[in-house]
């Protein structure tokens, strides 16, 4: 394609635009070298908002914009009812202060009324948020609603995923065709585009899956890494092509889990100024109060963790705090942001605001009547009225002129800087450079034994030359898990251009990091890295991964006993069958360089299924046998020297184990038996062959089948029916030297030979 012609020129030419391009990485890539599509705190006095904060303590105090209030003290009323009314705030748009509120309205109705249907769901949040998310969608927010995936957007991610009703009101007034009104109708229910929390794969205009708390706020520090690491790489002095905001909303939940802290920490370290998040203070949980278990200043929390902070006291009503707190949050350039909001949870609500009751329960008929009431909304279920659909109209053709502008600028940068704009629209479509994969590293069996980690680490560097959205590292064992790229320096608060990312003893935010990092839309490739056991501190972004379809490399060292004396902390048993069992994840056990690079061919063509490389410590040999080509069907003949697809016993193994099959094998053979040796390197993959294939490698007839590999046998059954056998571990591992474990644990070529003479018996 020509330097010359605007983006919007090349959409009409046949070739990429950069809108298309995001629609393009939305979906999945289809394998360029098989043709398989591979499936895809500022604090004023000692109040904050309607709380008093005494010694940890909160309680309750009165407020202007309420007649009765929910209190701790004696002299409350005992009814715990609140009852809510809007109060007239002069707004700084020319929008009048009555069309917001009935906007406003809207939205926590259409919320009311989408959970009341299902019977299910949380009203409380979308209800006490909607102030917050009416300001960012409809005033500050800059997105398409026709071409949702328009590069410059702004993100927008919903941390606290139950409240999703919120996120689709918003979509649906903003004018998205993913959410009509019969979505908002089928909520909740089986083939609905709204489901019970917010699914990327399930409803166009939302960025990440969440739902596990915390997950989200750790997606949005990745959404916002990933706007800086291009900004610095192709903004220019007199061009700026990459500029967009991340907004979240975080709940007390998401502040309770772990995840948010250690990705909120890095936030602070790289100073993503960029990232805004809103933390809706509304001091309840599904137990009640959070006094009872979350007492912590959240605000000095985060600014020990390097945030700009700001407090709305009244997020309730008071539209214009929360204007002014977005306007500072986004003056700030050198941090992220957090603002606090306290809220109302189920705002509007007379006898059930301010409760856990309204947190994951529909009001129920007569309370949502009673609502109604209360915020004087007369309308049917699911109504917006014409002023509010007129108002929210304006956004597709503001969408639109906001989506040209960038054209414009791209065409513009494009005509100054060719070289940089042809790789920026490479990367934003999803594609990779022509021939990308002669990049990778083949090896015969006269190459040096190596430990699959360090073949691991020939293969990135490798591939980091010639993918330039390929970057990741380490939870602070890059220099064991060998995933340093060497030729760049590391992504850090002043050098954001860099690709080698420092996570720190933080696997569960490494993860859900790299997931936002995926779902950015920008076709960058992230990966990252620790011990294979420490896949348990991380299991909850990894299954984010799988279920989101976030293309995300986990590459886990130290895949078995054979890492030794660490001992059994540190040794992996149960590890390969439980992510076998996990749906959409591709579980690779390379045996030596050439399966190490088939596995990293295949991850990368896998953008939509997130792919885990369980790589030895110690030396293994190269095989004669073993192919990258082989590595894509899974499993594949090594070594065969029976005719006619009949040989007399077949020998399974994976990783470091396959050695010891080959061994095996000749042995055997040197006894007069025909014995096929094959490399299960990825079951899932094999899993999907066509049953022709499947059977020319693993033939029915033969029912003599043994299969070694050091983890748990669980599973390997349905590879080797009912008389094979299986060679593994079902016990924790112990400390010793690894050539010592192998032997006590009967890792061994005379044990698998010995097991082989058994089922040929």
């Amino acid at each position: 394609m020509a330097s010359s012609l605007t983006i919007s020129q090349a959409a009409a030419a046949g070739s990429v635009s950069a809108s298309a391009l995001l629609q393009n990485a939305a979906s999945s890539n289809q394998s360029q070298a098989t043709g398989r599509a591979f499936p895809a705190g500022f604090r004023f006095g000692k109040y904050e908002g309607l709380r008093l904060r005494s010694h940890g303590k909160t309680g309750c105090v009165s407020n202007p914009t309420k007649t009765r209030l929910r209190s701790t003290s004696s002299s409350s009323s005992s009814s715990g009812r609140i009852n809510v009314r809007a109060a007239a705030v002069e707004t700084l748009e020319t929008t009048s202060t009555a069309l917001v509120e009935k906007s406003i309205n809207t939205i926590r109705f259409l919320a009311i009324d989408a959970v009341e249907k299902a019977k299910s769901g949380h009203p409380g949040l979308p209800m006490g948020c909607a102030p917050m998310g009416h300001i960012l969608y409809d005033e500050v927010m800059k997105y398409n609603p026709k071409n949702p995936y328009f590069f410059n957007r702004d993100r927008f991610v919903l941390s606290a995923g139950h409240g999703c009703m919120l996120q689709y009101a918003l979509l649906h007034l903003a004018g998205y065709d993913s959410v009509k009104e019969e979505d908002l109708k089928s909520f909740r229910q089986w083939g609905s585009k709204t489901p019970g929390h917010p699914e990327n794969f399930e409803t166009t205009g939302v960025e990440v899956t969440t739902g596990p708390l915390g997950q989200g706020i750790a997606n949005a520090v990745g959404l916002a890494l990933a706007e800086k690491h291009l900004a610095a790489r192709y903004n220019k002095p007199d061009a700026t092509i990459v500029d967009h905001y991340t907004y979240c909303i975080v709940g007390d939940g998401c502040q309770m889990e772990g995840v948010s802290n250690e990705a909120c920490s890095l936030a602070g370290h790289w100073g993503l100024g960029k990232l805004i998040a809103f933390y809706d203070d509304n001091h309840i949980s599904i137990d009640g109060d959070t006094d009872i278990a979350f007492t912590e200043d959240v605000t000095t929390r985060f600014e020990g963790l390097g945030w700009h902070t700001i407090w709305v006291k009244n997020g309730n009503t008071g539209y214009d705090e929360i204007r002014a707190a977005i306007e500072e949050a986004k003056s700030v350039k050198d941090k992220p942001t957090i603002i606090k909001v306290t809220t109302t949870i189920g705002y509007g609500s007379p006898n059930k605001a301010n409760s856990y009751s309204v947190h994951g329960s529909a009001l129920g008929a007569k309370e949502v009547e009673a609502t109604r009431q209360n915020l004087a909304w007369p309308h049917e279920p699911f109504h917006v009225p014409e002023d509010v659909k007129s108002h929210w109209s304006r956004h597709i053709e503001k969408g639109a002129a906001v989506e040209a502008e960038w054209n414009a600028k791209f065409a513009e940068y494009e005509k100054k800087y060719s070289e940089e704009a042809a790789e920026f629209k490479m990367l934003i479509s999803g594609k990779f450079p022509e021939g990308w994969e002669k990049a990778l590293p083949t090896y015969t069996p006269e190459s040096p034994a190596d430990a699959t980690r360090n073949l691991s680490q020939q293969c990135l560097n490798a591939l980091a030359r010639v993918l330039p959205g390929f970057l990741g590292g380490s939870a602070d064992l890059a220099s064991s898990n060998m995933t340093l790229l060497k030729m760049f320096g590391d992504f850090q608060k002043d050098t954001p251009a860099e690709r080698n990312l420092r996570f720190g003893v933080r696997e569960h935010g490494m993860g859900a990091i790299c997931n936002g990092i995926a779902h950015h839309g920008s076709g960058l490739i992230p990966y990252c890295a620790t011990f294979f056991v420490f896949t348990d501190y991380m299991r909850g972004a990894i299954r984010i991964s799988a279920l989101s379809e976030a293309g995300v490399i986990y590459v886990m060292t130290h895949d078995s006993i054979g890492l030794g004396e660490d001992g059994p902390t540190h040794q992996p048993i149960e590890h390969l069958a439980s992510f076998r069992a996990m749906p959409n994840i591709l579980m690779f056990r390379p045996a030596d360089g050439n399966e190490t690079a088939g596995a990293y061919k295949v991850a990368l063509l896998s953008r939509k299924m997130p792919s885990i490389l369980a790589l030895s410590r110690q030396k293994l040999p190269q095989l004669a046998g073993t192919s990258i080509e082989g590595v894509a069907k899974g499993g594949y003949i090594i070594s065969d020297n029976s005719s006619g697809n009949k040989p007399d016993l077949i020998l399974i193994g994976t990783g470091s184990e396959l050695e010891i099959a080959e061994k095996a094998g000749s042995a055997l053979r040197n006894d007069g038996k025909a014995v096929r040796v094959v490399s299960l390197v990825s079951w899932e993959l094999f899993d999907e062959q066509t049953p022709e294939y499947k059977e020319s490698v693993l033939p029915e007839a033969v029912a003599a089948r043994v299969s070694v590999e050091a983890g748990s046998t669980f599973g390997w059954q349905k590879y080797l029916g009912p008389k094979g056998k299986a060679v593994g571990i079902d016990r924790f591992g112990a400390s010793a030297p690894a050539e010592i474990l192998y032997k006590e644990f009967g890792l061994t070529v005379d044990n698998v030979v010995a097991t082989a003479k058994q089922v040929l018996a």
